[in-house]
């Protein structure tokens, strides 16, 4: 099935490159990618189910070609949920099925908690559950020391750093420790440094990490704990799958742990890769959105105030 691009005005005030293939009255997959890719994250993952599936696949805002908001505040999660809702609007999809890796499975976690009545089905890849990876940062020492990056993408300075470093040796030091250099072709590598040379794309993808809430301490460092890791935390009720590539440096296996309390319906499927498993074993990958898909029929859907 042939893969069609197609730009998207939304009343959220950005313009998004979509990426959408398939039966148009085929059951709706929206994929939602992270940093620092576009929808070329799912490109196996689109190709083959869009066979019978209608796939929707946007770069996010400040990704790729889409538009790049200038504030760090843009950025806020609850930003690119809003414009998850609008193209689901724009499309005329009242309920579907929402699929996220990295940052795209950040904002789709927060989607499903948001909007239980438009996700049927979450399936998520290499993404922290927001309670989870905040207590981790808190109490787990090889998880905050694992995700120190994020206090360096956060630096006012770190573009300039990034200029004198250049894009391509971000590529070989940042980017490929994550996975197995031999996995990416250079003409894929070419598409990364052709998207992240786009006007102001570097800084808008690390504004994600500036707008977070999410508390990052230092690895010695003693901190308060946010109030709401100690009060009760919504639970999920859509069938979910959670897809982990146990070899991830960043996102290490212990965000599954507990995972269960948070979710009704789940699914676990571990993975020999590293971070981005969608692309490392993309057959895996894909047939277990299959299976589940398969093994999940559409349920009624349920209000915000039944999720509890």
């Amino acid at each position: 099935m042939t893969l069609q691009q197609q730009r998207f005005h939304l009343p959220t005030g950005v313009e998004l490159d979509v990426t959408m293939g398939g039966p148009r009255g085929g059951e709706a997959l929206i994929f939602l990618h992270g940093f620092p890719e576009s929808h070329r994250t799912w490109r196996h993952q689109l190709a083959a189910l869009s066979d019978t599936c209608f796939v929707v696949a946007p770069d996010q805002r400040g990704y790729a070609g889409s538009s790049k908001p200038p504030r760090i505040e843009d950025y806020e999660p609850s930003k690119p949920v809003a414009d998850l809702i609008a193209l689901a609007d724009a499309l005329e999809l009242e309920r579907f099925t929402l699929v996220g890796h990295d940052w795209g499975g950040a904002i789709a976690w927060l989607a499903a908690l948001k909007h239980p009545d438009r996700i049927a089905r979450l399936v998520i890849a290499n993404a922290p559950h927001p309670f989870i990876f905040q207590r981790t940062l808190i109490d787990d020492p090889e998880q905050r020391a694992a995700s120190q990056y994020i206090r360096t993408f956060r630096e006012p300075a770190f573009e300039t750093k990034l200029g004198a470093m250049g894009l391509e040796k971000f590529f070989e030091i940042n980017f490929i420790r994550s996975t197995d250099a031999k996995l990416l072709s250079e003409e894929e590598k070419a598409v990364y440094l052709d998207q992240w040379r786009t006007p102001g794309a570097f800084t808008a993808m690390l504004n994600w990490y500036r707008a977070s809430s999410i508390l990052v301490p230092k690895p010695d460092e003693t901190v308060e704990r946010p109030p709401y890791l100690e009060a009760p935390f919504p639970t999920l009720r859509m069938p979910a799958l959670v897809i982990w590539g146990m070899r991830d440096r960043s996102l290490l296996p212990v965000q599954l742990d507990g995972l269960s309390a948070f979710v009704d319906d789940l699914t676990v499927i571990e993975v020999d890769t590293g971070h981005f498993v969608t692309w490392e074993a993309p057959e895996t990958v894909t047939a277990a959105i299959r299976e589940f898909l398969r093994d999940k029929p559409l349920a009624e859907p349920m209000r915000a105030g039944e999720m509890v």
